[in-house]
């Protein structure tokens, strides 16, 4: 009797260890239900690395210095943007022996502790994508300057000094010199009459004679930007403007290295490592026509081997994680003084055609063909075209919308239908986040920062049904153009809903002074527009959306009414109306961030006039959300409420 007591004592867990178990299986649960990825009870020489993924901000070396710790490693696979990787040892028998021993060991990443749990699987597979070129006529040259010759060119830039002969301005995500001739942030361009008193610094001499000796460029530069880059700064995409600069554009990277990505036109991106003191060269069509641009983040996804001018490729085998530093670019550039005939008159603002006239204002859509062509120009059109800057004005979550999502249970499945930049995806890390938008760039934008997004329309969300624990719907309804179609998006997202899951709704609100007390866009009334394009370190054009005319056709027999375009910042007049949006600059970026409006920020007024886009809101009256969601079946709302000029509903779906 005793020895048999003795034996079930010996078999029985520790409290730790059963708490450790039931964290790993549902682990396993997590990537089953959320990637597909099949863990087995048996041990194999494969293991899964669950939260030990780049995703969660775990390098490279940190994990392989884990890894090796309980037994030899034959490879480590750390897919792009992933919570998880997968290891393989030379035996089941070392692999069971790292399971046994690195189970529920802890890391510290990037400031927070990551628990790591580990379950064999039969096999290892990863998608890899074909790795991409350079854009043509773009060349990164290593090491270009010595580390001596990178202490004196920093050295050279005061940043402390304000004076009359630079141009030094601090805009929202950099800081910025201009020597020899200002760039314009406010018309894209160089006042090419009035140089400044200082050219190019002689420190940079011995580089740009080191440049003409080997064949970069046939001329020395006469115009210089500086700009100094603080960890978790970027710059939109952008391409120098064409009639202000010749060919080709050089630019040195100091002080630490980053991931500089590339857009063609028809929509291929290439991401590039631009090594701390190398040279990069853009010339011909790479500079051109790529539109070049660095995401706003403090960790870059790199290379883990190999060279470092080099192209990120997807390849699992060989990715790990750079923490950002303060990185210095000196970009040289020689003025152009006649029209630029390059072979993309589509991208040249020195051959591009006039701009065409205002077209008329849209009516109300009559049928579903005219909702969906409205909203294709006035919806989808506009956020492809502002999606950078508008991301760059929403960064601060909601608190009501923060507390829905962080009361949500342990393990669940939470859908942001309409997710915009993902601000939403990162509130809750105990929840599985997805994200869908119908902006492939800010679905990019979600992706770059390490969110699961993809590109879908809220009216047909391709996730299996009753599978979500919660849904959110930010800003997103308003944009539906008819009672059908708003109908239907409320619908999808009950869809989506397992029974006894809730969903949060927003809509921007008609009354946007509610109970005495004004919302934030109308107390920010000063705000009313700002006129400054975006631009990158030398500039680029922006298109004009096409500015709707109000007025009625002189005899138009058109019944359907107009759409009114709305004055930012004043009470609203009408619940179908278009919205402008001022895509500006960065020179007094003070942009503040308001419930569902445009955020439009103030600025000086610039001589050339910003590009204006339109877009499409039907603002709610009180009672309308409800109404609306009371015509969804198998559900109830739990609340309702009014919050900083937008209605709001939770919703629950109950059992049939």
């Amino acid at each position: 009797m005793d020895s048999r007591a003795e034996n079930v004592k010996a078999v029985r867990k520790t409290k730790e260890e059963k708490k450790l178990l039931r964290k790993q299986i549902k682990a396993s649960h997590t990537l089953l239900k959320h990637e597909g990825i099949n863990t087995v009870s048996q041990p194999t020489e494969y293991l899964v690395v669950a939260n030990g993924g780049l995703g969660n901000g775990v390098c490279r070396v940190q994990l392989q210095e884990v890894l090796d710790g309980a037994a030899t490693v034959v490879s480590l696979l750390m897919p792009p943007n992933k919570p998880y990787a997968f290891v393989t040892y030379t035996s089941s028998d070392d692999a069971q022996q790292a399971h046994t021993l690195l189970n529920g060991q802890q890391l510290q990443c990037q400031g927070q502790m990551v628990t790591l749990y580990f379950s064999y699987v039969e096999r290892i597979g990863c998608e890899q994508r074909e790795s991409a070129d350079l854009p043509p006529g773009l060349v990164v040259l290593e090491d270009y300057v010595s580390q001596e010759e990178e202490a004196r060119l920093l050295q050279a830039v005061d940043w402390a000094e304000h004076d009359n002969v630079t141009v030094h301005k601090a805009l929202k995500h950099r800081r910025v010199k201009h020597y020899g001739y200002e760039f314009r942030y406010d018309n894209n361009n160089v006042d090419k009459d009035k140089p400044l008193p200082i050219g190019i610094p002689a420190v940079c001499d011995p580089v740009l004679q080191r440049c003409l000796k080997d064949g970069h460029i046939s001329i020395f530069p006469d115009q210089l930007t500086v700009n100094q880059y603080e960890s978790g700064q970027g710059i939109p995409p952008h391409i120098d403007t064409h009639s202000a600069f010749e060919d080709p554009i050089l630019s040195l990277s100091l002080g630490a290295k980053t991931v500089m990505g590339f857009r063609h036109p028809d929509g291929r991106s290439v991401a590039v490592v631009l090594p701390e003191r190398s040279l990069l060269v853009m010339r011909g069509e790479s500079r051109f026509l790529w539109t070049h641009g660095i995401t706003p983040r403090k960790f870059d996804m790199v290379p883990a081997h190999g060279s470092e001018g080099s192209v990120v490729t997807s390849d699992p085998s060989n990715l790990t994680l750079n923490r950002r530093g303060t990185r210095t670019s000196f970009t040289f550039r020689r003025l152009r003084h006649a029209p630029c005939v390059c072979p993309y008159p589509s991208v040249c603002d020195s051959q591009s055609p006039p701009a065409a006239p205002a077209p008329d204002a849209p009516s109300l859509p009559r049928d579903d063909g005219d909702a969906s062509r409205l909203e294709a120009q006035f919806v989808h059109q506009v956020y492809e075209e502002i999606a950078s800057h508008f991301s760059s004005t929403r960064h601060s979550p909601w608190p009501r919308v923060r507390d829905f999502l962080l009361a949500l249970p342990a393990g669940g499945l939470l859908a942001d239908v309409g997710c915009g930049n993902g601000k939403y995806l990162g509130i809750n890390p105990e929840v599985m986040s997805v994200g869908c938008d119908r902006s492939a760039s800010l679905v990019q934008i979600c992706i770059e920062r390490g969110f699961q997004a993809f590109v879908s329309d809220a009216l047909d969300v391709p996730l299996r049904g009753a599978t979500c624990d919660a849904c959110i719907s930010i800003a997103v309804i308003h944009h539906f153009s008819t009672q059908e179609r708003r109908l239907a998006a409320v619908t999808e997202l009950v869809r989506l809903l397992k029974p006894g899951g809730r969903a949060l709704i927003y809509v921007w609100a008609m009354e946007q002074e509610y109970n005495k007390q004004k919302s934030k866009y109308l107390k920010d009334s000063g705000d009313k527009e700002n006129t400054q394009p975006v631009v990158g370190e030398g500039g680029h054009s922006v298109k004009q959306s096409p500015l709707p005319d109000v007025a009625e056709e002189k005899g138009s027999t058109e019944s359907t009414p107009k759409l009114s375009v709305h004055t930012n910042r004043t009470a609203f007049n009408s619940p179908d109306l278009l919205v402008p949006w001022h895509l500006k600059g960065e020179e007094k970026n003070t942009c503040k961030h308001g419930g569902g409006s445009s955020a439009d920020a103030k600025a000086t007024p610039a001589p050339a006039p910003a590009p204006v886009f339109h877009r499409y809101y039907h603002v709610f009256q009180k009672g309308e959300l409800e109404r609306l969601c009371s015509l969804v079946k198998d559900v109830e709302i739990r609340t309702s409420y009014h919050d900083q000029g937008n209605w709001c509903v939770v919703l629950e779906k109950v059992p049939k």
